[in-house]
């Protein structure tokens, strides 16, 4: 899974290790990824730490490849990766605005589009993206880049749930309340301090069940997922 170093990623990780499954933690930044890979360990799961920028096709293929090899193959997919500039639309620049849609959706698809030939070939699979609710037609005070890619994300995901079916791959989201989460400008993941995993109800429970076999017949869907 992408994006798994930090925020909603690592409450992901965290609860799909909680479940029983090895994981590929990917994070940009390495050291993160190794913690939680770590903690995973640490908690009788099995866990190898990844690096990889999601935005460059090459280091995303490399990713997918060294999962294999740890593994055997690919279940699931998590899209979770993701960079926010609070920029208004009057003070974005080119530099920002690019990068956000580069990791917040075309990173995404390159996850989506290289894993998802290994899971037809496999007989099939689960993907999730992550997304905050504000992309599915709603607004936020600023961030005009960040929320545009995430609402091509939600595009993705249905589009990719339809033409996927046939294959055996469930393609769906996971939207959180991004207003309601603390800001801090500081925070190494872009500015979002987020709660982690916290039990069935949070977005770490919503992962489980999506991955389950109680959601074998749900795709293209989208689970909002409040109080975080």
């Amino acid at each position: 899974m992408t994006g798994a170093g930090a925020g909603q990623g690592r409450a992901i990780a965290l609860a799909l290790a909680e479940s029983g499954a090895s994981l590929a933690v990917s994070d940009i930044n390495i050291e993160r990824a190794e913690a939680v890979a770590e903690r995973i360990g640490v908690g009788g799961g099995r866990a190898v730490a990844l690096h990889a920028d999601v935005s460059n096709r090459f280091q995303t293929a490399n990713m997918i490849e060294r999962t294999r090899d740890a593994f055997g193959g690919i279940d699931i997919l998590v899209n979770a990766a993701e960079v926010f500039h609070p920029e208004p639309l009057l003070r974005i620049d080119e530099w920002n605005w690019r990068r956000q849609l580069e990791v917040n959706i075309t990173g995404a698809f390159f996850c989506l589009q290289l894993v998802a030939r290994v899971m037809a070939d496999e007989g099939g699979g689960r993907i999730i993206n992550v997304l905050p609710a504000e992309a599915l037609g709603s607004t936020i005070k600023s961030g005009i880049g960040y929320l545009t890619g995430k609402a091509g994300l939600f595009a993705l995901t249905r589009q990719g749930a339809r033409e996927l079916a046939s294959s055996g791959i469930r393609v769906n989201a996971i939207a959180f309340g991004l207003e309601a989460q603390d800001w801090n400008p500081l925070a190494e993941n872009g500015g979002l301090a987020v709660k982690l995993y916290d039990g069935p109800g949070g977005i770490g429970g919503a992962a489980q069940f999506l991955c389950s076999e109680a959601g074998r017949s749900v795709s293209g869907q989208v689970l909002a997922v409040s109080g975080l």
